[in-house]
Formats: C-alpha cells, structure tokens, sequence
C-alpha cells in the first residue's frame, strides 16, 4: 500500500467478538495517537462489509471468532477485495503455526493482545506505513531457526538453483492452491506440477508442507497482489 501521511489521522477498524475487547481498543486508540477508530465488528464476516463501506487505514483483525467468519478467512477476503489494506492481527497465540498461515493469507503484520500499548500503536504505524510487523519474539524465533539450520549446514544458496517456473511452483503452492489449480494456472499437466514440486522439495531439503510455506515467506514469495 502507499501508506498514510505523517501527519493524518490514522482510520481503524476493530474486528473481534469480545465486545470487551472492542471497546478497550476503541478507548485506547479513539482520538489519541493521530488514531481514530472508525467503526467495530463482531466477526469476520461484519467486518468485510464494515472495511467495504468505512475505507479504514487499517484493521485490526481477531485471529479466532467461534461464531461467524474467523479472521484467517476474512484476512483472505479482504487481501482479495482491497489489496491495498492493512490488515493486522491481534491475537493470544503466541504460536508459529498461527503465525505462518496469517503471512499465508496475507495480513500485514502480527502481535500478541499481552503486548504492551505502545508495541500495538507501533505495529499499527508500520503497517499503515506499508511495512510488515510481527512481535518481537516472533522475529526473533524466526532467526534462531534460520541460524540453526545454518549450524546444521543447510545450503544458504538452495534457492537459486530452483528454475523460474519451479519457484512459480514453490510460490502457488505455499499459498494454497492445490496441483490441479497450479496446473490450470500454469497450463502444464497436474503430472509436470507433482514433478516440480519433487524437485523444489528435494532441492530445498524439505519435507512437509508447512516447512514450505515458512521457506516462502522468508523468502518473500507470499505477497498476495
């Protein structure tokens, strides 16, 4: 996204289906900060309408909303119909897989409701202003893991020996889309996609799926434009 001006007031919408949550947010954000929450849903599916019809700068997104559309889908939907929102998630799951699949959906950034208020309206800031966000210890997690497979002697340069249209492979596939999607995609044969992905999994040392979609977001392959 282009991002916001220094100095305009930030546009926000809340996402949650705690109203207890909803309405501290709106006291801690509303009016302070060049912040003004413009609006608030209880679920996924509410908050698509509410950004449609609002425009906010930025929302902020639950992760998990038992009732209705939960923040994962509705981070989907909104990356599809306003590529250029940003879409924070305000989560308690201090959790790799939870992390990874926002980055999969595209969401802007990432951090823990325990995080302290000047850590939230510092994310909010950086994703308004076009850049990714995640928690502290979330980035730092993701370097000790980095660090350890160097330690273990994995090949830093791997990925340059993927060819153009296995790292469109690599890229497709960690987003979601199943053999036959990438096949129609591509316009090869689903046989020529499993043979790619082979490759790129034999290639890159790994072994699961979820081990492919963090290689892709390290590397940067899961921007949803």
């Amino acid at each position: 996204m282009m991002g916001v001006k220094g100095g305009s007031t930030l546009r926000i919408l809340v996402v949650d289906d705690h109203a207890v949550v909803r309405s501290g947010l709106m006291m801690l954000l509303h009016g302070k900060h060049n912040m003004e929450v413009i609006g608030e849903a209880a679920d996924g599916e509410e908050g698509i309408g509410a950004a449609q019809l609002l425009k906010p700068d930025v929302v902020l997104m639950d992760l998990n909303m038992p009732a209705g559309m939960d923040g994962l889908t509705a981070t989907a939907e909104l990356r599809r119909l306003m590529p250029d929102l940003a879409i924070l998630i305000l989560t308690m799951h201090d959790d790799d897989e939870y992390l990874f699949r926002a980055i999969h959906v595209g969401a802007s950034g990432y951090i823990l409701k325990s995080a302290p208020h000047e850590e939230l309206l510092t994310a909010i800031r950086s994703v308004a202003a076009g850049n990714a966000y995640l928690y502290p210890t979330a980035t730092k997690r993701l370097m000790n893991e980095y660090i350890e497979q160097l330690k273990q002697g994995e090949n830093v340069d791997t990925f340059g020996s993927l060819s153009e249209r296995e790292r469109e492979v690599l890229a497709l596939i960690a987003k979601g889309f199943s053999n036959k999607e990438i096949a129609e995609q591509l316009i090869i044969s689903v046989k020529t996609v499993e043979s790619h992905k082979s490759n790129v999994m034999e290639k890159l040392g790994l072994k699961t799926r979820p081990e492919l979609v963090k290689y892709a977001a390290k590397k940067g392959l899961l921007n949803f434009e």
